[in-house]
Order: C-alpha cells, then structure tokens, then sequence
C-alpha cells in the first residue's frame, strides 16, 4: 500500500490525520495515553481494528513515560466506547510486564492485525461473485486497520484474484468517510470506485448491479447483531429487499462474546456540529436539535455471512462465531 496508518519509531507514534484527507496527507505524532486517547477521539484515527493498534501503542507509551497505566487505560477506553478492539487491545497490553513487553506486545497486535486482513480478504474473495458490482459503506480499509483493510481486503482480495468487479462506496454522512477515505484509499492503489450519496444505495441495488455488499464491524454480538457506522442498517435492509447477500467482514477480535444481543452494545453519540456543519460552515438552521449516534445496529437475520480471518460463520450465528473465537 502506499500509505501508512499508523507507525511506532524512536518512541513515539506516528498516525496519519485522517481528518485532512483527502486534500491534505499529513501526520502527527503522540507520546503519551492522553495525546493517544485525544486522537483517537478526535477521529485522527478511526476504524475498529486502527483504533485498538492505537491504544496498544498509546497504553506502552504510558508505561515507556512512567504514566499511571490504570489511569491511562481508563483515559484510553473512554475515548471511543463502542468499538470492542479497543478494550481488547488494552487488555492484551495490560497483562504484559514491563514497558518493554508492552510495547512488544502492541507491536505484536499490528502485525497480526495485518495478517489478519490479509486473511480475511482470502476467505472473502470466494463469495464475491464475478463480473458484478460491490457496495461497501464507511471505510474499512487499510486506513481503517494496520493495512489492507477488512471490507476492502476482501475487494482487494476478489481483484487480486482476478475477478472482473466494479466498485461503489456510499459517501457515508456525516463524516463522509466513503467519499473523503475510501474513495481516496482505493484510487491511491488504482482501484477505480465509483461514489454516491447514502440515499442512492437503495435505488443502485434495485437495480441489479450489485452482487453483494462487504462492510466493516466495530461490535459484533454473540448472536451476530453487528454494529457498524450509522447507515449500515439501512443498507442492509434494502439489501435485503432487493436479494443480494450482505457480507460483514471483520477480525475476531470484533466478536464481542460477552455481549449477548446488538440492543446491549452501547452507541457512541456524537457532536451536533457534525451534522449541522460541513467543514466550519453551518448548513442548518440555528436552533434545531440534532440526533447524531455514530453507528447503529443491523440484526444478524440480515446478514448472509460474517467473514473472519480465522473462517465463515453463517446463521446460527452463535455456535458459530464462539467457535472461531475459541478456534
């Protein structure tokens, strides 16, 4: 890929600011928990399996500068609730000794990370039919994790194998991650992708183009209810309506056992401005109440299959992702 998402050297971390994409590429660097959680917040990095690569390095770097690490992990965990990678990866970190096996252990969950999505990108490209179009919705991309991506690895992975398939990305409102980074990661590797408004996705599957549809998690429950970006629900039920199978591809360190149903998955909420702004201009009329949940939940009964990079789980979804989870 011709970018990186995040790197550790000369003990610090480098993420690049996905903010500023796709006029700008930039990077910044953190040292510390606070710096860390701050830019997880702050949408510097988003996407779930990024977001737990990121507050590995950022609980090391607490450790490597002598921070409180229950007080840093806390900081870190509460930077963004709803994507179950995070407190996965803290965890992970947390149980090691030491800073330097901490930071050898966060070290160790972005190359996994990485072979992870190239994983699931293997297992993925099998049910991609040839010759048709594929949605995909927000980003889950090599922005999006340690490098190839999930959604997109399993396109990668379909082209790669030498399918003939033609891409479409949702824009993905509000924060326009489909029209600002996937458009742009995918025409950085000379994928061509074509973009449209959320409110057309309904319309395009009707229309028989689409073979399937392949987006991202940042929570799947027990049962296979799977929260991801806020307009995936939608999608899928229109999915649905229209017969093409709807793919949720994510690592298992998404699987969240413990939560047994997508009503107990907690939804972040997020600021008004973001949908009465675009950019620092407003667009809507002083004074009106604004609801902005950053995802929302699509029932497992709507998903054809959830691909893993340890293997396929259909419904029942249950039995099956426990034994991928315990594989």
């Amino acid at each position: 890929m011709s970018f990186r998402t995040l790197e550790f050297r000369d003990g610090a971390l480098t993420l690049l600011d996905q903010r500023k994409l796709p006029s700008a590429v930039e990077y910044i660097t953190v040292t510390s928990a606070r710096e860390t959680a701050q830019a997880i917040k702050d949408m510097v990095v988003r996407g779930a399996p990024a977001i737990g690569c990121t507050a590995a390095y950022g609980l090391a770097l607490a450790a490597l500068h002598g921070e409180d690490l229950a007080e840093a992990a806390d900081l870190l965990r509460r930077a963004r609730p709803t994507a179950v990678n995070l407190a996965w990866a803290l965890e992970r970190v947390g149980r090691a000794r030491g800073a330097e096996a901490m930071l050898a252990e966060a070290r160790a969950i972005e190359e996994e990370d990485l072979a992870s999505c190239k994983s699931i990108g293997r297992f993925g490209a099998a049910l991609v039919p040839d010759g048709a179009g594929i949605l995909t919705h927000c980003n889950a991309g090599g922005l999006a994790t340690a490098g190839y991506g999930t959604a997109l690895g399993v396109i990668r992975a379909a082209l790669e194998s030498g399918k003939k398939c033609t891409v479409f990305a949702d824009e993905t409102r509000p924060w326009l991650q489909g029209a600002r980074l996937t458009a742009w990661e995918l025409l950085q590797d000379g994928i061509p992708v074509t973009l449209l408004p959320d409110v057309a996705a309904a319309s395009l599957l009707a229309s028989g183009r689409i073979g399937c549809v392949v987006v991202g998690a940042d929570r799947i429950a027990r049962n296979g209810d799977t929260a991801n970006k806020i307009g995936t629900y939608p999608l899928a039920l229109a999915a649905h309506a229209a017969s093409v199978p709807f793919f949720v591809a994510a690592p298992t360190s998404t699987i969240d056992l413990g939560t047994l149903t997508g009503k107990d998955i907690p939804i972040e909420q997020r600021g008004a401005e973001e949908v009465t702004h675009l950019g620092k201009s407003r667009v809507a009329a002083e004074g009106v109440q604004v609801f902005n949940p950053a995802f929302d939940v699509t029932p497992a009964r709507y998903l054809a299959a959830i691909i893993t990079e340890r293997g396929i789980a259909r419904a029942p979804y249950a039995p099956g992702l426990a034994a991928l989870c315990h594989h």
